[in-house]
């Protein structure tokens, strides 16, 4: 097959899973206002997924190469907005938003876009990470935005990073001994992170492991697992779309944030296994898309980029679907493409955009060779 058309149906495949994705999300949030008795979020979510479109697109027309020189100056940025949020007042509890009028900016999610840029430049060149004190740069640059996050306090945005970290190294050919020397040394920071958790976020991780099935509904955190996973149960095998709704105490249906972390619950309610299963479906194509994506790009940079987007959104769905179902703490982290919010859908959006970027662009070399260092 020609390389150009190599080029097209990696870019098509992208945009197809992005489409889809997005009107999933849009279907599950619509349900999430009927069960609610009504609600303003499926309209608001639509005019965010066409901005969101509107990203992608602009993300398309500069060349990723272009933002080489931007990476540590964006991230330098988001460091300074991750403080500022501490001079606003907290928003249930959590000081996450910088007000901007009629909207609220979420730093963190932006941060994360400007890390893997940053990361990827400074990763790009061999002789950064190719010896033990090269890679403790690297290292600090993903704890601190880890530590400030978990402060504001924001759970799942901060366990994103680490696993960033240790693809884009592996990506860049990193030793192998310093890849293990890495993950030992994220697991000697886990005591610090704990310690700097808040106590709701410490019992969100105990719940995991107190849960029951069944019965009456727990309290606190226990009430938004055991509504999560009865929300998949009462979709069945199709979904209240296509069987009707099994019982009829709406207080079954009752969820908490249902339409931003707990959305894949609502789409399961919806259209049943076969949609979640869907879902999944949709997101693995993604992820192993633009991994094909990344492992063809001889440009370094590129190719860095790309591994950071597809972890980070893998990493996100991972947490996110294994909360629903009691594999893991209510985080607070949203599903890419499919939860309500603005900040995150359009820095997803922008993200995807990139990677997009990264495999149409005609003017770069792409080929299966090995990958080349500048």
């Amino acid at each position: 097959m020609p390389r150009s058309l190599g080029h097209y149906s990696s870019f098509l495949l992208l945009a197809a899973s992005v489409l889809l994705l997005l009107w999933i999300g849009l279907l599950g949030i619509q349900r999430g206002d009927e069960l609610a008795g009504g609600g303003e979020y499926a309209p608001r979510q639509f005019l965010w997924g066409m901005l969101g479109l509107g990203a992608i697109v602009a993300s398309l027309l500069i060349p990723y190469r272009a933002l080489n020189e931007w990476g540590l100056p964006l991230y330098l940025c988001c460091l300074v907005m991750l403080l500022a949020v501490y001079f606003f007042p907290p928003v249930n509890g959590s000081r996450r938003w910088i007000p901007l009028g009629f909207i609220s900016f979420q730093p963190s999610e932006l941060t994360k876009l400007a890390y893997i840029l940053a990361i990827s430049r400074y990763l790009m060149f061999r002789k950064n990470h190719r010896t033990m004190m090269g890679l403790i740069p690297p290292f600090l640059m993903t704890l601190i935005p880890v530590l400030m996050i978990l402060k504001e306090p924001d759970l799942g945005t901060s366990l994103v990073f680490f696993p960033v970290l240790f693809a884009v190294l592996f990506a860049a050919n990193a030793k192998s001994w310093h890849l293990i020397a890495t993950l030992f040394a994220g697991i000697l920071v886990l005591p610090i992170l704990w310690n700097e958790m808040s106590s709701e976020q410490k019992s969100r991780v105990t719940a995991v492991f107190t849960q029951e099935d069944g019965g009456i509904p727990k309290t606190g955190d226990g009430y938004h697992l055991h509504q999560s996973k009865q929300m998949l149960a009462l979709g069945g095998t199709w979904g209240s779309e296509f069987e009707g709704m099994p019982v009829s105490d709406m207080a079954a249906y009752r969820l908490p944030a249902g339409r931003t972390d707990f959305i894949f619950c609502l789409i399961g309610e919806r259209f049943g296994i076969a949609g979640t299963l869907f879902v999944l479906g949709l997101f693995s194509l993604l992820i192993c898309v633009g991994l094909s994506v990344a492992s063809k790009t001889r440009d370094p940079f590129g190719r860095l980029i790309a591994t950071g987007i597809v972890t980070l959104c893998g990493t996100q769905v991972l947490i996110n679907t294994a909360m629903t179902v009691g594999f893991g703490p209510v985080t607070g982290l949203t599903l890419p493409l499919l939860s309500y919010g603005g900040s995150s859908l359009l820095i997803t959006c922008v993200s995807l955009g990139l990677l997009c970027n990264i495999a149409l662009r005609p003017g770069y070399d792409v080929a299966g060779q090995p990958f080349q260092f500048e």
